[in-house]
């Protein structure tokens, strides 16, 4: 009988790795110490939501994640492998595509060719314009994003619009790993809210893993597997979205505020022997 269990427990499959992992992770800067040993993963086709003040340490644990910034110590893992990302380009080669806040635009370029840039198609030496074109109106319909033509320049869009181009970009460069840090901050909430189906649509194919910078706890509840949070560079809280609440979510937030904000015993006693006088 014991024989019978053993190759019954060996028959079984073994969960799938993270499609990206990060292990005991820290980032010095000189003598400033921006993480302390985070480790986060993201199963394949889950999104997680990364939430924390600011300065807590998001931006650089996604510019690891990557290849932008080399951590101090630790490792990353991809599909299970150890990885060491020598740049953004390297990650980009293991389907890693990151929207930062600043969008890396070209405002001067119409829709199309940001929709493309550093990925155009080309008939030998020539832009192939007419397809890019077409595939352009054919990603901003598919997600519903209402730009009247792909041929406007970027500079004429509001910050929701070139925010919603960067997305795309990402999101139909086929990668599998999708970092997001704030996609939702310049965005109004129609424009936002067809970002978050996006976010939506690809959790339900399943083929994409996503990491979310967001600062508005319900937006992160409604679209997120799992939510972490980051305080002084250290993850604290990491719990699936059903098991917490926004309220908790803002508590956690608050009580630190709390313990940070107020004043030391001899803090403030020039200020009041001046205004005594």
């Amino acid at each position: 009988m014991a024989d019978v269990a053993s190759d019954r427990v060996q028959d079984e499959p073994r969960p799938a790795p993270p499609a990206i992992e990060a292990r005991n992770v820290s980032k010095r800067f000189g003598s400033v110490t921006a993480l302390e040993r985070v480790s986060l993963r993201v199963g394949k086709g889950e999104v997680l939501g990364l939430i924390g003040d600011n300065g807590a340490g998001k931006s650089t644990l996604i510019k690891i994640l990557n290849g932008f910034h080399q951590p101090t110590q630790g490792e990353l893992l991809i599909d299970g492998v150890a990885t060491r990302l020598t740049g953004v380009a390297d990650a980009r080669a293991h389907g890693i595509e990151t929207v930062f806040q600043d969008l890396a635009l070209i405002n001067t370029l119409p829709v199309y060719m940001n929709l493309h840039l550093n990925k155009e198609p080309r008939f030998g030496p020539f832009l192939r314009r007419s397809l890019m074109q077409r595939n352009s109106r054919r990603y901003l319909d598919d997600i519903g994003i209402g730009i009247s033509s792909v041929n406007d320049e970027v500079a004429n869009l509001s910050g929701g619009q070139r925010q919603a181009i960067a997305v795309a970009r990402s999101v139909y460069s086929n990668s599998r790993i999708l970092l997001l840090d704030e996609p939702l901050a310049a965005m109004g909430a129609k424009e936002g809210a067809i970002i978050l189906d996006l976010i939506s649509m690809l959790r339900e194919r399943g083929d994409v893993s996503i990491i979310l910078i967001a600062h508005n706890y319900t937006q992160v509840l409604d679209v997120c597997d799992r939510v972490n949070l980051l305080q002084h560079g250290e993850i604290v809280l990491d719990k699936k979205t059903t098991e917490t609440s926004a309220e908790e979510l803002l508590d956690l937030v608050a009580n630190e505020y709390r313990r940070g904000g107020r004043l030391a015993g001899t803090r403030g006693q020039l200020l009041d022997e001046l205004r005594r006088g």
